[in-house]
């Protein structure tokens, strides 16, 4: 059974509040683009999160990776730093990058990348609403 890749999920969900805003732009620009993601009091949003981690079954456990240690990884690494907090306000990541799912999803991707072994393939899927998501990398 050697080679054989498998994809493992985790999903979860946090709660955060943000602001898009190009510093650069006028209050009027920003109003253009971004609506009512630019209100000057934030929003928020119950995000979904999906990791996806594929790699090889490994024969003595049976697992790509111990979903166990998946979720506490994701719990210490992105819930701890996101969850019910205002992103732009409240965090290193976020002070100076515009806090859109796009950017959301880069960021925990980047973090939970560190912490994986180069043989895994790492995917992260952002739901912002129960309509609109992204995922990276594409």
């Amino acid at each position: 059974m050697s080679n054989q890749r498998v994809a493992v999920f985790r999903k979860t969900h946090f709660n955060a509040a943000h602001r898009l805003n190009n510093p650069a732009w006028s209050e009027e620009e920003n109003a253009r683009i971004f609506g009512k993601c630019n209100l000057p009091n934030y929003h928020g949003h119950n995000y979904e999160l999906i990791v996806r981690v594929t790699g090889e079954v490994d024969p003595n456990t049976g697992y790509v990776v111990d979903l166990k240690w998946l979720n506490d990884l994701i719990e210490l690494n992105v819930l701890q730093k996101f969850d019910h907090k205002n992103l732009n306000l409240d965090t290193e990541e976020f002070k100076h990058l515009n806090p859109s799912a796009e950017n959301i999803a880069i960021v925990i991707y980047n973090i939970l990348r560190g912490h994986l072994q180069s043989t895994f393939d790492l995917k992260i899927r952002l739901y912002e609403t129960e309509r609109n998501f992204v995922e990276y990398p594409a």
